[in-house]
């Protein structure tokens, strides 16, 4: 027992070494830099939103969002040098980006039975990379000036939210077109286009919101 202990606290004193060379990295950093990589972690987490929101399962994918946003948090918090606790970033996506009831009805569409999936595939990835965009850009902006998760004004955050959402919408599409693509069957694209057509016929779908999502199917292949 005795021979482990050494191991053990060498181990430990590792992450700390690790932590706190993270930590005088970062304070190296000047304030160009770090705005510069708060920008690069956003951008890395809308890339991710967008593959977890793929997720076919109703609700699903809204957990695996939400987790990545955690962890967008995590690492501007880092970034900054500032106090964070999964906790207080789970109550902060709740209260500033959890009201988003177009990205919760893209998820929820998707159970609807063989038509569902293929407009929560179109539907949810822009909706949640624009969200994910977003919460980065307004949480970012405040610790930039300083703030910190404790002091931040969700009344005012759910403003900078809904302000930033369209700038969220044009980099998540702009990352869905950059993305390489594995190149879908045509047999697959005119079934999915048939079930479009279905739920515009149905009135499910209006005629605007069928040649929006056609594009972006035809867009995919």
């Amino acid at each position: 027992m005795l021979s482990f202990v050494p191991a053990k606290f060498t181990f430990l004193l590792s992450l700390f070494d690790l932590y706190e060379q993270e930590k005088q990295l970062s304070k190296a950093m000047t304030h160009e830099e770090k705005q510069a990589r708060a920008s690069e972690i956003v951008k890395n987490h809308v890339g991710f939103s967008l593959g977890a929101a793929l997720i076919p399962m109703p609700a699903a994918d809204l957990f695996a969002v939400s987790a990545v946003q955690l962890n967008m948090l995590r690492q501007l918090a880092k970034l900054y040098n500032t106090g964070f606790m999964d906790s207080l970033g789970k109550n902060i996506i709740s209260a500033v980006a959890g009201g988003s009831i177009a990205r919760l009805g893209a998820s929820l569409i998707k159970a609807i039975p063989g038509v569902g999936t293929i407009v929560g595939e179109l539907s949810m990835p822009v909706l949640s990379g624009a969200s994910t965009y977003a919460l980065g850009r307004v949480v970012a902006n405040h610790l930039h000036r300083g703030g910190s998760f404790d002091d931040l004004d969700l009344k005012g955050a759910r403003k900078g939210y809904q302000a930033e959402m369209e700038n969220g919408k044009r980099v998540a599409e702009e990352l869905t077109q950059t993305e390489q693509k594995p190149p879908s069957g045509t047999d697959d694209t005119l079934d999915k286009l048939r079930k479009l057509a279905e739920m515009k016929e149905s009135g499910i779908l209006t005629e605007e919101e069928f040649k929006q999502l056609k594009e972006r199917l035809l867009a995919q292949i």
